[in-house]
């Protein structure tokens, strides 16, 4: 298979540009420099704001960054689910069991297995690429600051001298494309009405729904890496049905360095109506009320500490992946629209031909984690992660995740609106996210840090 990798630091032809690449990559993972305040110069030129290559491919398949979705469609209202400013596209192409081979170079390898598993029914429709990340001015500026100060940290599983943007829009290796995921901008604080199921193979599913909300205090305005006190996230999420489920409340602090300092997190038990420590949730641990088909740290495509995996930057690639998927955000979608057995629904999912980091994580001789090998796909406009493949403990393909996200331009953040982790081996899946049939989400709710203690969590638990 056709690799096509490149780097934004180098112009060399193909081949070449490969090779030095990879050498380049292998010997800067003891290297943990910011960049030069020349290459740094290159962000809001020859490089988006963020990092990615500002102008489109040889092709022409891949446009040039303009910008982004600067501006509502008209008649948008906050409030509203997010009407699709690219409704009236079509289809370049579809792929499909009988084509495979055809696109095979420009897929993941899920998207691989995924058409070869489910022959008669798994498709991808493309669409044209649109170049949708946008984000406020204010993280550009702290990114194009952050390049010249941020370095990683205690073996790579933290950072220093970086907030508010993306520590690292220049990368040159795979912790440094992580910590630009799990950076990048979401807002400052948002709450979701969200659901999540776990069809059966027959398609039949209970729905399981979440309020939950984030304070992003990295990203909070003026705030200072001495003020964040090793806290990137403060997180609340309380389950309200079924009714077995409902009432139970999870706090969590999203520490930093969570070798130095575990994710700190306590539940609320509505039958005990008392607030205790949590168990660890993190790493492999099974995902709330999931059904054991995710993992705690595949929430959000991924997040937590870093430490038991080696992470190697493979490089770019042009690769098909879901992409503005507005038409699975619609509000005139019942979840029995997306939810059928197998797979979500494809028909309404769209996908686009982008450059994305590719990542390979490898476990540590030694560490626990029942995924042996992951390979991350990052989308270079937003750094969110926007395919994920899973292998077991043989080596073999055993879950696939995809991240269909969209541009929130109401907040200017490029963010899932719905999550799909897929079990070749059980013939399963489970969503996260649905939010048809919900309100939307509220970027626009004022908390702080104090919102987020012990205290607090009692409080909610007993109102």
């Amino acid at each position: 298979m056709k690799k096509n990798f490149s780097s934004p630091r180098l112009s060399l032809p193909g081949s070449l540009l490969l090779s030095v690449t990879l050498s380049l990559l292998a010997t800067a993972s003891s290297t943990h420099a910011a960049v030069s305040a020349a290459e740094a110069a290159r962000l809001g030129a020859d490089l988006t704001p963020l990092g990615a290559e500002t102008a489109g491919n040889a092709a022409g398949t891949i446009p040039k960054w303009n910008g982004g979705i600067l501006t509502p469609p008209a008649g948008y209202k906050v409030g509203d689910h997010h009407p699709d400013p690219f409704a009236s596209d079509q289809p370049r192409f579809t792929i499909n069991s009988a084509n495979l081979a055809q696109h095979e170079a420009q897929l993941t390898a899920g998207s691989v297995a995924l058409l070869k598993a489910y022959p008669s029914t798994y498709k991808l429709i493309v669409y044209p690429t649109r170049r949708s990340v946008s984000n406020p001015q204010r993280i550009y500026d702290a990114t194009k600051a952050n390049a010249t100060t941020a370095v990683l940290a205690n073996n790579g599983n933290s950072f220093e001298k970086a907030v508010i943007g993306v520590p690292f829009p220049i990368p040159s290796q795979g912790l440094e494309v992580m910590w630009n995921h799990l950076t990048r901008y979401r807002g400052t604080f948002a709450t979701r009405h969200i659901g999540q199921a776990a069809p059966t193979r027959g398609g039949s599913y209970t729905l399981v729904q979440f309020e939950d909300e984030f304070l992003f205090n990295y990203a909070r305005p003026g705030v200072t890496s001495a003020q964040l006190d090793n806290i990137l996230v403060y997180y609340k999420q309380a389950v309200v049905a079924p009714a077995r489920q409902a009432g139970t409340i999870l706090l969590a602090h999203e520490t930093l360095d969570q070798v130095k300092e575990k994710r700190n997190a306590w539940v609320y038990n509505t039958g005990q109506r008392r607030v205790r420590r949590a168990p660890d949730v993190a790493y492999d641990n099974p995902g709330t009320a999931a059904d054991g088909m995710r993992t705690s740290d595949q929430f959000d495509m991924y997040n937590g500490a870093p430490d038991r995996y080696d992470w190697k930057l493979v490089g770019k690639k042009e690769m098909i992946v879901p992409y503005n998927s507005y038409k699975l955000h619609s509000d005139s979608l019942k979840y029995a629209d997306i939810l059928k057995p197998l797979h979500i629904n494809q028909d309404l999912a769209r996908y686009e031909l982008h450059r994305v980091w590719v990542v390979e994580a490898t476990l540590k001789p030694g560490a626990a984690h029942i995924y042996k090998r992951r390979t991350f796909y990052v989308d270079e406009d937003s750094w969110q992660i926007l395919a994920v493949d899973q292998y077991d403990s043989r080596d073999q393909m055993w879950r696939v995740s995809e991240a269909h996200c969209i541009n929130y331009y109401d907040e200017q953040t490029f963010w899932s609106t719905l999550e799909a982790h897929t079990d070749l081996v059980a013939g399963r899946y489970l969503v996260f996210g649905l939010d048809n049939e919900k309100k939307m989400y509220d970027f626009n709710a004022k908390r702080t840090p104090a919102d987020y203690t012990v205290d607090a969590l009692r409080r909610d638990g007993v109102r």
